[in-house]
């Protein structure tokens, strides 16, 4: 079973070989994507898992240090949804529940193992080996170097505030919703974190200026 874009509005879900059928999304494919999970259809599930899978796997390897640990709660993240998706309100927003998460996921680990937050040095390289990271991607060198050592630095909380809004493209409010902070929390950790990639850089960079 599997399930692609077809025309505006709709998804082609493949049923079986030479059988498909289109689903009606209103130009927003989480809606069909979340309604299907609320009746427990797989070929939602299924899409959910192919668009969010490797963000994910970014994310909870930056958080963590570890690529295996990355993987093992990006399994629980997705065993989650399989249990929870029939009680998913019909307006829910998929990547702020999957982030929200994935960071409680994170916190609990840390505490129940007393795993260290701290970015390992492998990690300066992108998680996925054939893809470059999305913050090696600004620069090449120096720069790329620079941001990646402004990272290391960084502490966990503010890490993860940059991460959500720089990488995932949440508002600073969406952003605060995941992690559970007020939105003041929010920016101070936006400006410590954006502060200390331009000094990095000596100068600021067009994504930094997008999260102030």
């Amino acid at each position: 079973m599997r399930w692609q874009r077809a025309a505006r509005g709709f998804v082609t879900v493949q049923l079986a070989v030479g059988s498909s059928v289109q689903v009606g999304v209103d130009d927003d494919p989480e809606r069909a994507w979340v309604a299907g999970l609320r009746r427990g259809d797989a070929w939602a599930f299924d899409a959910v898992y192919e668009t969010y899978r490797a963000r994910l796997y970014g994310y909870l390897a930056r958080m963590t240090g570890r690529r295996d640990l990355a993987e093992d709660l990006l399994q629980e993240v997705f065993l989650r949804l399989a249990r929870r998706g029939r009680e998913l309100a019909a307006d829910t927003r998929l990547a702020a529940w999957l982030y929200t998460v994935a960071h409680h996921l994170v916190v609990s680990h840390a505490r129940s193992a007393k795993v260290g937050l701290a970015l390992a040095s492998e990690l300066a390289r992108a998680p996925e080996p054939r893809a470059a990271g999305p913050f090696e991607a600004l620069a090449a060198g120096r720069a790329q170097l620079a941001i990646e050592r402004a990272m290391t630095a960084m502490t966990p909380a503010d890490r993860e505030a940059i991460w959500l809004v720089a990488i995932e493209r949440m508002s600073p409010q969406e952003a605060a919703a995941v992690l559970s902070v007020k939105p003041d929390a929010m920016r101070q950790r936006l400006a410590r974190a954006r502060a200390k990639i331009e000094a990095a850089l000596d100068e600021p960079t067009p994504l930094m200026r997008s999260v102030r």
